[in-house]
């Protein structure tokens, strides 16, 4: 009896299943989506769809020229927004990461701590920077120490929530068979915890980060618009479109887009060094 032959691969499928070629796709697709929207709006197809003018939406070699001639003055807001993203990013990861802790070892008291964090992450930033400014009022008597203060609190929360629910997952969601054999042991309740959980939650840390990072950085901008010292890419769009001067909101909008793009490469440039194990 004569064996079925095998039908060959289709080449889509054989490019679905080559893991460079998924490689280098993920990257490739979102460039080229990013180059044909670009070029729709440089040349006012846009425009033409949704019924607007280049007042309202500029062109892209408006606002790359509004960015040359300012570029110390956006440097200025650029390193105002990053330092409250940063010093909230971290003061919020190391509080997240506390609380799962807490919550991994002692159940009854620490889960209560993560409900608490998860209640403050679910309250829109536009209610909470306002609560966080009225807050700090009598924090200092500079009305820059009581800005940035209210908004690294805001920033800290949303970033706490992200990591304590995350590394609480990997401080709790351990392979059975790795439990069992700690038991096996009778490893102590601290050995377990240092050499089982904590290794464990390791990716679950740079998961929390994915989402904390960008989120910061956005957190920060939009905290900004509320916050008493004028000062920040996000007080800057505020007030540019205030004075309609749409075509400086829309390079300080430009250039948040870049601190969230370079921020989540640089955290994923990090994350492929330091996990190159995990892989």
């Amino acid at each position: 009896m004569a064996q079925k032959r095998k039908r060959p691969k289709s080449l889509y499928r054989r490019m679905k299943e080559n893991k460079k070629v998924q490689a280098v796709a993920t990257v490739l697709l979102p460039v080229l989506l990013g180059i044909v929207i670009l070029s729709l709006w440089q040349t006012q197809v846009l425009h033409h769809w949704f019924k607007t003018d280049t007042f309202t939406l500029p062109l892209l070699d408006r606002i790359g020229v509004i960015i040359s001639e300012n570029t110390g003055k956006i440097w200025e807001n650029v390193v105002a927004t990053m330092t409250v993203a940063i010093i909230g990013l971290v003061a919020g990861s190391l509080l997240g990461y506390g609380v799962a802790v807490l919550a991994a070892l002692f159940p009854r008291a620490g889960k209560g701590g993560l409900s608490v964090i998860g209640a403050f992450a679910s309250i829109p930033v536009v209610a909470l920077a306002p609560v966080m400014n009225n807050w700090t009022k009598d924090v200092s008597n500079d009305a820059s120490t009581r800005s940035m203060v209210a908004k690294i609190l805001v920033v800290m929360l949303i970033a706490a929530a992200d990591m304590g629910l995350n590394a609480y997952r990997g401080l709790t969601e351990l392979k059975p068979y790795a439990k069992d054999l700690m038991a096996t042991y009778a490893a102590k309740k601290r050995t377990t915890f240092v050499k089982l959980q904590l290794p464990n939650s390791v990716p679950y840390i740079f998961v929390a980060l994915k989402v904390s990072v960008p989120a910061s950085i956005m957190t920060a901008i939009v905290s900004e618009y509320f916050a008493e010292y004028i000062t920040g890419v996000g007080r800057q769009i505020r007030e540019n479109i205030v004075l309609s001067q749409y075509s400086t909101a829309w390079a300080y909008i430009a250039t948040a887009c870049l601190l969230g793009i370079i921020s989540y490469v640089v955290l994923m440039i990090v994350q492929s060094i330091l996990l190159r194990r995990y892989h």
